[in-house]
């Protein structure tokens, strides 16, 4: 929008907060909250609550676990694709709207995912529940934004955030728990309550402020030129992007032809892509939001927080199921302890961002995040549930410190009006930090697994005393030698299984330190960025 959308609103950079793009009306503010919460966390959670059903839904269609991944895959290529332009698509249609719609497309397309007979029907619904799903967090963040004045929106965000934080961690607790003990297609049934009641809440407590409406008919009134261009290189770009990242390891990366055709494509669009925004008029990604010194930071910090959250997440539960023999269920149980500590330490970290130094809240969080990871590492396939619920637990802890400062700083020094912009493409970057978190570490396990079973091979021989000792006890005890030595080697690729997990801990732990100097040079909100609003 043009600067004299600003003025003419009455909320330029260094004019004080006066709540008319409040998206909460005559309504208590905490009210939007809750209500803009509820479709957040049906989100939230259905975004991992699916990992743990794959295999279900692979036996009930008649297909393969690695076939039945597309359910996961396409809900996230979709997510990426919408993402980007639903602060574009929010303008045009109008804020609550916009919401009301996506909400609903979700909502219907859950149902219509928990009717579907196979496989391509599963992954079309998926893709339109990814549709609706990406135009949630944008619209949500900008209401939130625009309706709590800059000193109570540390504790909006906070309370925001929970559900963003733990619906990861509750995923795999509840997606475990529905698909023992009923099917797969419950995974889905159950977000029919949430966004029906979603629906009934936001049409009664959200208002669309007449600013927003006002502006909307001038752009309508003056000529929409349609960046189709830049959707096209938008879905091109982050499309092929998220395909790379989802499926390169189990195709071996750029031995594989699509690979490779794939990653041209991500490289040439993604270019051309700002290339393009840049010189475009009304661009539907504003990309020069970037020159923003202080928003280019955050970027990059959020872009790291989707990494550890999503990455860590993912990786966690499959080593506690893959090493320590755990179900679904319980993996998800020991998540839940580090789910508890997040809720715990959110509101304190409300308090506390924007009335300290940024730099005070950042720092320190990713320093323990980092020591949390590591904590990973000391630990040996005989850890209990105490140990590996509590590494977790000191794993999660201090990220509300990070998430919610960066968040609340996101939009300082940057103008009311480009509140839907800037939580765009902070979604987008969280996003494909996650899925680049969660590349990176299956990548990792695959090569450091085959590379520790190789090694502890080596000294699986006849030449080996404990080896030999090990096959005179057994056969004392009446145990084959064939059968022994098969039980020797299932405990090799265990071992070798948890020291690729541990491989994943440090290295997502270093990167962590390596990206750590950016967050010295965040600062908070002056005087002068009372209007600011952060995301």
């Amino acid at each position: 929008m043009a600067d004299s959308t600003a003025a003419a609103a009455g909320s330029g950079p260094s004019q004080k907060w006066n709540g008319e793009r409040s998206a909460a009306g005559e309504h208590n503010p905490w009210i939007l909250t809750g209500v803009i919460s509820i479709a957040t966390f049906m989100v939230v959670l259905d975004s991992t609550i699916v990992n743990v059903a794959l295999p279900h839904i692979a036996g009930s269609l008649g297909i393969s676990v690695r076939a039945s991944t597309w359910t996961l895959t396409a809900f996230l290529i979709a997510n990426a694709v919408v993402i980007p332009i639903s602060s574009w698509l929010s303008d045009m249609i109008g804020r609550k709207r916009y919401y009301m719609i996506s909400v609903a497309l979700f909502t219907g397309a859950s149902l219509l995912c928990a009717l579907a007979p196979n496989l391509p029907v599963l992954v079309l619904f998926r893709i339109l529940q990814g549709v609706g799903g990406g135009g949630l967090a944008v619209s949500e963040q900008s209401m939130l934004a625009d309706s709590f004045p800059p000193e109570k929106r540390g504790m909006a965000f906070a309370a925001y955030a929970v559900v963003v934080v733990v619906g990861p961690i509750l995923g795999p607790t509840v997606g475990g728990y529905i698909t023992d003990a009923m099917s797969w297609h419950w995974i889905f049934l159950v977000n029919l309550p949430f966004g029906l009641l979603s629906l009934l809440l936001v049409h009664h407590f959200v208002v669309e402020p007449e600013v927003l409406e006002r502006e909307r008919k001038e752009r309508l009134a003056s000529g929409i030129e349609f960046d189709w261009q830049g959707l096209v290189l938008v879905a091109l770009g982050l499309g092929s992007l998220t395909y790379v990242l989802a499926e390169g390891q189990t195709k071996d990366w750029f031995s594989s032809t699509t690979i490779l055709i794939f990653t041209i494509v991500t490289v040439a669009s993604l270019a051309t892509l700002v290339w393009w925004e840049l010189r475009h008029p009304q661009p539907v990604v504003r990309l020069r939001l970037l020159a923003n010194r202080q928003f280019a930071i955050v970027i990059a910090l959020i872009f790291m927080v989707g990494v550890i959250l999503f990455g860590s997440t993912q990786i966690i539960p499959q080593m506690f199921q893959q090493v320590f023999g755990y179900t679904a269920f319980q993996a998800g149980l020991a998540l839940s302890v580090g789910g508890v500590g997040t809720i715990i330490m959110m509101p304190l970290a409300g308090r506390l961002a924007g009335n300290v130094d940024p730099r005070l809240m950042v720092v320190p969080g990713f320093l323990m995040v980092a020591a949390g990871l590591w904590h990973f590492t000391t630990l040996s396939t005989q850890s209990t549930f105490f140990d590996l619920s509590t590494a977790r637990l000191f794993q999660t802890i201090s990220l509300p410190f990070i998430f919610v400062t960066v968040n609340t700083i996101a939009y300082v020094g940057l103008k009311p009006d480009q509140t839907t912009d800037a939580s765009a493409l902070l979604n987008v970057f969280r996003n494909i930090g996650g899925s680049v978190g969660i590349s990176v570490a299956q990548t990792i396990l695959a090569t450091s697994s085959q590379t520790n079973q190789s090694v502890l091979t080596e000294n699986v021989n006849m030449l080996n005393p404990n080896l030999r000792d090990y096959l005179s006890h057994a056969a004392l005890n009446g145990l084959p030698q064939k059968e022994a030595l098969g039980a020797v080697y299932r405990e090799l690729v265990r071992q070798a299984s948890f020291l690729a997990y541990v491989d994943v801990y440090q290295i997502v732990s270093l990167l962590i330190v390596i990206v750590l100097p950016l967050a010295l040079l965040v600062r908070g909100p002056k005087p002068g960025d009372s209007a600011a609003a952060p995301i």
